[in-house]
């Protein structure tokens, strides 16, 4: 089996870089989705309350019979759940539907700054750790200024920030802040979701190159840079060709071809006006 490079949090704590991420797949398939992505070999698995499947992630987990120190499961708190007690009831309903007696990471999701509430939620997270519900905690969708709030009122540094992150959207300046305050950066929609990201003339030529797809090409550009990626997929081909991807190198001249396609293109909100 493939080794998964993994990556110290600042919490002490080892995530596996390449994870298998469950955003938008129908509770119908997620179960049999992670069992095949378990079996492939797979051991981080990105799920979260507002996908609506964490009972089937759990499902997929109990069934696989690897053991619980193997997996590295992270969920995230709800938009809906925000403020101290909330957040922690949600973190209980999660282990709940999870199955599990602790995540290994769990995230505020959006910080949401019309409501206002994520440094106190932060509070509620940091309680969470010590009730040993979750090994480590983080944010999504953090700007540098949501997280020198986080620094300068509460007294736990973010192990992970998982934010929108892809060669249209390079994020230069935050992974740089993210690096220099020890916080690990994840990135979600590594491959720009099927818009225009993998079809790039540049990655093309060096998929073709490598004899590799663009989406391994893409992915393995994340890993290089050292972010966190959780691809997804149904398809039991591509989550297999997703988990191919430490078998080739890039270079230095593809590195940088690849940093060329930087447009400041979001596909998701701003996290800076997203409030619902």
């Amino acid at each position: 089996m493939t080794d998964v490079p993994g990556i110290e949090l600042n919490s002490g704590a080892t995530i596996p870089q390449l994870g298998f991420g469950v955003f938008q797949i129908e509770q119908s398939q997620t179960a049999e989705t992670v069992a095949k992505a378990l079996e492939i070999g797979y051991r981080h698995i990105d799920t979260a309350q507002m996908y609506g499947n964490e009972a089937e992630v759990g499902e997929a987990i109990r069934s696989s019979g690897i053991g619980r120190d193997e997996l590295f499961v992270t969920t995230k708190c709800n938009n809906s759940n925000h403020g101290r007690l909330d957040s922690q009831k949600a973190l209980d309903e999660s282990l709940q539907k999870l199955g599990l007696d602790y995540v290994d990471l769990y995230l505020i999701h959006w910080p949401l700054p019309g409501k206002d509430l994520y440094v106190d939620t932060w509070r509620g997270f940091e309680e969470a750790v010590k009730d040993g519900k979750t090994k480590s905690i983080g944010v999504s969708n953090f700007q540098d200024h949501h997280l020198e709030r986080l620094f300068s009122e509460t007294e736990t540094v973010p192990a992970v920030n998982q934010i929108e992150l892809h060669p249209h959207m390079q994020q230069l300046a935050m992974r740089s802040f993210d690096e220099r305050h020890g916080i690990a950066t994840e990135a979600w929609s590594p491959i720009g979701q099927g818009k225009g990201v993998i079809d790039e003339p540049a990655i093309e030529g060096i998929a073709k190159k490598h004899d590799k797809t663009g989406a391994q090409v893409t992915l393995r550009w994340h890993i290089q840079l050292g972010n966190i990626v959780f691809p997804k997929s149904v398809t039991p081909s591509r989550i297999q060709e997703n988990f191919d991807i430490f078998d080739f190198e890039l270079n230095d001249e593809e590195m940088s071809a690849i940093g060329e396609l930087e447009r400041a293109e979001r596909i998701g909100p701003d996290p800076d006006q997203f409030d619902r």
